[in-house]
């Protein structure tokens, strides 16, 4: 009787081990399946949180243009101002512009070439006027 009480117990505990083993397993599938659904519901959420992200983030992007926009022709209308108001001081200081002073360097490399070109017309007159 006692061998049969010994094999009871030993039964008893390898049905309880193997009921452990299955539980186990059962919890690793319900673990995977339950993952499985969890993470594909987290891929469609992120999916619209996406969406709507680059919805609003193209929002702020046009804004961001717009404002670009008007501030650079604001700053050309400032820069015009500026430009003209430093012509204007510097024309009443009598200094002279760009223009005029390129107007000058031309005339003067003008005149500077027609010396050039009278000199050796001196030279040769002094020569024949010496002999």
């Amino acid at each position: 009787m006692a061998k049969k009480k010994t094999d009871d117990v030993t039964k008893e505990l390898r049905e309880s081990a193997h009921k452990i083993w299955l539980a186990g397993l059962g919890a690793v599938a319900t673990a995977e399946e339950e993952g499985s659904k969890l993470f594909n519901s987290l891929v469609k959420k992120g999916e619209k949180y996406e969406t709507k992200g680059r919805k609003e983030f193209d929002k702020v992007l046009r804004r961001v243009d717009d404002a670009k926009g008007k501030a650079g022709s604001t700053w050309d209308k400032v820069e015009d101002s500026i430009d003209k108001k430093v012509g204007e001081a510097l024309k009443r200081m009598g200094v002279p512009t760009r223009s005029e002073i390129n107007k000058l360097t031309k005339r003067v490399e003008e005149l500077t070439l027609k010396v050039d070109q009278l000199k050796p017309k001196t030279t040769k007159a002094r020569k024949t006027a010496a002999a």
